[in-house]
């Protein structure tokens, strides 16, 4: 006589949802092509932008980054990641790690996912693991796109610094990996506070736009001169410190320390997302 506790013969927990499974449906949903067109086209914008500006140069004297785009793919290259890293490169995390839970709930989908059966663990790591890929996509897709258009547009050459001196191409090609891994890593509170707000929420767009929403006050907030180095715990504090890899010495520290803030703060979360989901009440 069958109990609710017997399990069906062959069934492995471990072997349910498989990654290539969640991957491929993500893949096919429009927001994610839709994701991957915006970033694809921001180096093609920013090339007509300097087109119609004219050559940049250096401002009351004083040159910057910007003002080095056009003298190379990779100085182009650098720029894109600049202008996108404080806020464009912050809602594709969002959207991946936040839509990826509530979206399965608003559908009416998540209970019949349980009820597979997928054991919650599971389900919530396979969906992050799956979020977390295309966001470090989205986030390669964008130089390398830069690199593309910057070549066709201003030759191959090397990543010129504004305070002086060049990387040869192979050094700043390797410098600008750094730099996207980084990225990547100052990002993760995002991608965890998405997360986290994804399994508490049947809404997508609250999740996604909580954890945006979260994100622009830690900028807010990091502006705030008055709070001293109380900004130093915040992970906008570092999330430009990514350019001490792109001169002629790297300076690893604030590296260092920006991707420890961030990690520290993303593990939290996801252990919350993973303790909180594992005993709600899924309904939907």
């Amino acid at each position: 006589m069958s109990t609710l506790t017997e399990v069906a013969s062959g069934y492995q927990a471990g072997r349910t949802l498989p990654l290539r499974v969640e991957l491929a449906r993500q893949l096919k949903r429009r927001r994610t092509l839709l994701m991957g067109g915006v970033l694809a086209v921001l180096p093609f914008v920013l090339l007509i932008a300097f087109a119609v500006g004219g050559d940049p140069g250096g401002r009351n004297g004083r040159i910057t980054l910007m003002d080095t785009a056009t003298a190379s793919n990779a100085n182009f290259a650098a720029v894109n990641l600049f202008v996108s890293a404080g806020f464009l490169l912050v809602i594709p995390v969002a959207l991946f790690c936040g839509d990826t839970v509530a979206s399965e709930a608003s559908w009416s989908s998540l209970r019949y996912l349980l009820a597979a059966p997928v054991p919650r663990a599971r389900l919530l790591w396979s969906k992050l693991v799956v979020a977390l890929g295309l966001s470090l996509a989205a986030m390669v897709l964008l130089p390398l796109v830069a690199l593309a258009a910057g070549t066709a547009a201003y030759g191959w050459g090397p990543l010129e610094i504004p305070t002086g001196g060049a990387l040869d191409t192979g050094t700043a090609a390797q410098r600008l990996l750094v730099a996207v891994a980084y990225i990547f890593a100052s990002q993760l509170v995002t991608a965890g506070l998405a997360f986290w707000l994804s399994t508490r929420t049947d809404a997508p767009l609250g999740a996604v736009g909580g954890a945006v929403g979260l994100t622009i006050v830690g900028n807010v907030l990091d502006a705030v001169t008055a709070l001293g180095h109380w900004r130093d715990f915040l992970p906008a504090h570092w999330q430009f410190a990514w350019a001490d890899a792109v001169q002629p010495q790297p300076e690893w520290s604030g590296m260092i320390q920006g991707s420890a803030i961030s990690l520290t703060y993303a593990l939290v979360l996801f252990a919350l997302a993973f303790r909180g989901f594992a005993r709600k009440d899924v309904v939907s």
